[in-house]
């Protein structure tokens, strides 16, 4: 991997978007069924969360919160960060490690069209490493 590469050659295109007014069964279920850890969300068409796995579990279920009637809105983290597909690699390491986060929605033209995560990016750097095996293997079943 060369560091001019660009977060277009590692993000994980077409990320799954529900609406802020969506239930977290609903995210729960989108996550399972393309076996990924986050959606974003949107509201109006516009671009304004992440939620997470964790997220259900710590926002709403620890706060025995109703799954089921509790909106994605309600528990989404609303102040993102993002990149362009054009940004570096580089930039996008900075970012995490300067923010500590583990997701970055990918957008362009106003519009997300990817994400890239930690995972992604430890794949890219070192492929030998633990986290790259671990971001690489198999889902747990």
């Amino acid at each position: 991997m060369t560091m001019s590469q660009t977060i277009e050659d590692v993000m994980t295109a077409h990320p799954v978007i529900c609406s802020a007014t969506s239930p977290l069964t609903e995210a729960a279920q989108m996550m399972r069924d393309h076996d990924i850890g986050d959606v974003l969300v949107e509201r109006d068409g516009k671009l304004c969360g992440l939620v997470t796995d964790r997220d259900i579990v710590v926002r709403a279920v620890a706060d025995q919160k109703d799954p089921a009637a509790t909106e994605l809105g309600d528990i989404c983290s609303k102040q993102l960060v993002t990149l362009a597909p054009t940004d570096s690699v580089k930039d996008a390491v900075q970012l995490m490690r300067d923010k500590a986060i583990r997701r970055v929605p990918v957008i362009d033209h106003g519009k997300p069209v990817g994400i890239v995560s930690i995972g992604d990016l430890a794949i890219e750097r070192d492929g030998d490493s633990a986290l790259a095996d671990i971001s690489a293997a198999s889902p747990n079943t």
